[in-house]
């Protein structure tokens, strides 16, 4: 390979993207929009959850019940019903998620037997919301009775205090506050840097061809691993100053803890661009024309990648089948990796697997690419 002809596409194809300043500013602007959108409006978190409670029993214990539902954070009292039919109106347009219905026996039968049943009316069509809320409510009423037969044992004892036999100590490493958007964030980057790098690369080809230089260039003694590797170089840079932008937007926007090293993020970032922007050049080589490229790059990277990686979708909910199919999407490895430096700070012993992924994947997929241009029909 000619280092010098190389330089002299990358510096035809600089120009070219300097000339075309829109896409520039598309190119530049696209991941600051994407970080505030998906950044802010984006949580798995749930809490907050509007309830509705039909008091019946009235009494201290009933008091004591609710009062550990609202400060748990998890739940918030909007209105208090005295009627069945006035709740369930409430949860069909939407004013409330759950209904509790305390029954007017509550503090007898807790006094009596330790344990009583309380009624919770859940709005099930958003599936996930209503299992979290059935596991905070199931872990509140647990408690609560829990600790009313701690009581009353401890009132029965002769001396002393009575303990569980059993008091669990849990310790949540590497996101201690267990807040969604340290989750998010570091997921979010490589699908951002796979929508820059492919949609950016897929039009360099066909646009090539359909000004008619693509003959011009291959009339040259330039060749296809030549072409490829200068037209990749001022990609490749503007890819960087956005994987720039997103980490420290990432650091000072939404606060998101970095653990890791910037050195191994920045050199398996480059490995993964690598990758990415050959998928581009592929779908470039490809395409008959800028339309059906840029419909092709959206349907072959941005879609897998959103929902094949495990940026939203756990991998380990998926068939068998597809989870195997996943392997060969970059962006599964590269967030295994991002996730795994930002909030565990890992060093290569931890990510070794991902990252020959991505390696293998980039070496394949490259001269791939300048097998493909060699051939192409102009």
């Amino acid at each position: 390979m000619n280092i010098i002809r190389t330089l002299a596409v990358a510096k035809k194809e600089t120009r070219q993207i300097i000339r075309d300043s829109r896409s520039l500013y598309l190119a530049l602007g696209i991941p600051v929009m994407l970080m505030i959108l998906f950044g802010f409006a984006l949580s798995l978190d749930v809490d907050n959850i509007p309830f509705a409670i039909w008091d019946q029993n009235k009494s201290p214990e009933s008091r004591d019940f609710l009062d550990r539902m609202t400060s748990s954070g998890y739940f918030r009292c909007v209105k208090q019903t005295e009627n069945y039919r006035q709740m369930i109106s409430d949860l069909d347009r939407n004013v409330i998620s759950v209904g509790i219905i305390i029954p007017f026996d509550f503090s007898e039968q807790i006094k009596k037997r330790g344990s009583t049943q309380v009624q919770a009316i859940v709005d099930g069509s958003d599936s996930t919301r209503a299992n979290l809320a059935i596991v905070y409510l199931e872990t509140i009423a647990t408690t609560f009775e829990s600790d009313f037969k701690l009581q009353a044992l401890t009132r029965q004892a002769v001396q002393g205090r009575v303990t569980p036999p059993i008091a669990p100590r849990i310790r949540i490493v590497y996101n201690p506050e267990l807040k969604s958007r340290n989750n998010i964030i570091p997921g979010l980057i490589p699908v951002i840097m796979m929508i820059i790098a492919a949609l950016l690369t897929s039009l360099t080809i066909v646009r090539e061809r359909e000004t008619g230089t693509m003959e011009q260039l291959m009339s040259t003694p330039l060749k296809p691993n030549e072409l490829v590797v200068g037209k990749l170089v001022p990609y490749f840079a503007v890819g960087y100053i956005d994987l720039l932008m997103v980490y420290l937007m990432g650091q000072y926007v939404f606060k998101v803890p970095f653990r890791g090293t910037l050195l191994i993020m920045f050199f398996v970032s480059s490995i993964f661009l690598i990758g990415a922007m050959s998928i581009g050049f592929l779908v470039s080589v490809i395409a008959s024309n800028q339309f059906f490229a840029t419909q092709l790059a959206l349907l072959g990277t941005v879609l897998p990648t959103f929902l094949l990686s495990g940026f939203v979708f756990p991998v380990s909910n998926m068939p068998l089948a597809l989870q195997y199919f996943t392997y060969i999407i970059p962006a599964r490895h590269y967030i295994t990796i991002l996730r795994a430096i930002y909030l565990k700070g890992v060093g290569w012993g931890a990510i070794v697997f991902p990252t020959l992924a991505l390696v293998i994947f980039a070496m394949v997929l490259t001269p791939l690419v300048a097998r493909k241009l060699g051939k192409i029909e102009l």
